[in-house]
């Protein structure tokens, strides 16, 4: 499907949904980290929200691979949760590492992402 050109007031508007949305996705992270401090579901499920609902806009713009990787990270560290929730009912320290390792990754995710949008770069690597 061809998609015009982006007007500068369209690219304005997508910068600012990726900037509230990696804004979320960076509490979430940071609470993910810090014990006690889970900000629970509800921001990732917001953030996640605004960008399935804003993604179509961005087609053809260097913001929709960062609309792809925001989609990704959360739906790769949702499927990586769930695999090791087990080791919470299982081993209690393993589950605690395996959760640590994957909010580690998350907050990686979205911090690198949110410095090439910053920098007006797309998301250039793969998942």
């Amino acid at each position: 499907m061809n998609q015009p050109p982006l007007d500068q007031e369209r690219l304005r508007a997508l910068n600012t949904a990726g900037t509230i949305s990696y804004v979320l996705h960076l509490i979430v992270a940071i609470g993910a980290l810090v014990p006690g401090g889970q900000m629970g579901p509800l921001l990732l499920i917001v953030a996640l929200v605004i960008d399935l609902v804003k993604r179509p806009e961005a087609e053809g713009s260097w913001h929709a691979s960062h609309f792809r990787w925001r989609i990704r990270t959360v739906v790769i560290a949702a499927l990586l949760y769930a695999v090791t929730a087990p080791l919470w009912f299982l081993f209690i320290f393993p589950g605690w590492i395996a959760w640590g390792l994957i909010s580690i990754w998350f907050l990686y995710r979205i911090v690198s992402g949110m410095v090439r949008m910053n920098q007006g770069l797309a998301m250039e690597f793969a998942a």
